[in-house]
């Protein structure tokens, strides 16, 4: 799905991502631009564009959004044994790797992806080439360094909880909803989870929890969190955990405590 949005007094753009896009990229808020257009036709998205920015009176694309997303991926880089070399000059590589997230290539350490994570990083990095100012190059080693984590991919996986977030911003739910409501909405979905194992209805026990997933993420956002985050901060804080199973719950081993010391009082 496509999303032409729009960014009062700045921009109208397209993206397959709202959250990713405009508010971890560019810094906006989800209440501080709105959706005009959704679509999965790309020749109506970047064709509506274009007629939108030249009726709002802002800055006018040089490339449809199809022939950018086109461009993109045919964007022919020169990768050689210690070197990844992008065919633009270095002030324009930042702005080419925004559009170009999800871009993936071969190293001779590995598989990179450009992610919204690493684009920056990656073009902090880049140097122009001696040979050509048109041309700057990464040293294929730095790609390494900077994938610490997860940039190194052997296959790319869609965000479920991005297409959620966005899922949520369409349907007003961030501009017209509160965390109330969400709580509500929660304590609604743990209640058809209770009821669905009681039943061991597993469809509805699957179906319960994914809602419940759904509801988390929506409510974390709301309070300028992510569900992703919030998840690994709760895994690091139990990953070294010890304890022991009493009737069916892990309880958990508490940390012995200190020996009492008499300590004589002087009267």
């Amino acid at each position: 799905m496509y999303y032409l949005y729009h960014i009062p007094g700045k921009k109208i753009g397209v993206t397959r991502n709202l959250n990713s896009r405009v508010t971890e990229q560019q810094g906006y808020a989800p209440d501080e631009y709105e959706v005009l257009l959704t679509s999965d036709d790309i020749d109506k998205i970047s064709n509506m564009e274009i007629e939108l920015q030249k009726s709002y009176g802002y800055k006018v694309d040089r490339q449809s959004y199809k022939n950018l997303i086109k461009s993109n991926k045919e964007m022919k880089l020169n990768i050689t044994e210690q070197t990844t070399t992008f065919p633009m000059p270095l002030n324009k590589l930042k702005d080419r790797l925004e559009d170009s997230i999800g871009l993936t290539w071969e190293t001779t350490f590995g598989k990179f992806k450009v992610t919204k994570d690493n684009y920056k990083d990656l073009f902090n990095n880049a140097v122009t080439s001696m040979y050509n100012s048109n041309r700057c190059f990464v040293y294929n080693k730095k790609l390494v360094e900077l994938s610490s984590k997860e940039e190194f991919y052997k296959e790319d996986e869609v965000n479920v909880f991005d297409l959620i977030r966005d899922w949520a911003q369409v349907r007003g739910i961030y501009n017209k909803g509160d965390s109330k409501t969400q709580y509500m909405k929660l304590m609604e979905e743990v209640g058809e989870l209770a009821e669905a194992l009681l039943e061991n209805d597993r469809a509805e026990t699957q179906d319960a929890i994914g809602d419940i997933m759904v509801v988390l993420t929506n409510l974390a956002h709301m309070q300028q969190m992510k569900i992703e985050d919030c998840v690994t901060s709760a895994y690091d804080e139990i990953k070294n955990r010890k304890g022991s199973m009493v009737n069916g719950t892990f309880v958990k081993q508490e940390a012995p405590k200190k020996p009492w010391s008499h300590q004589s009082v002087t009267l």
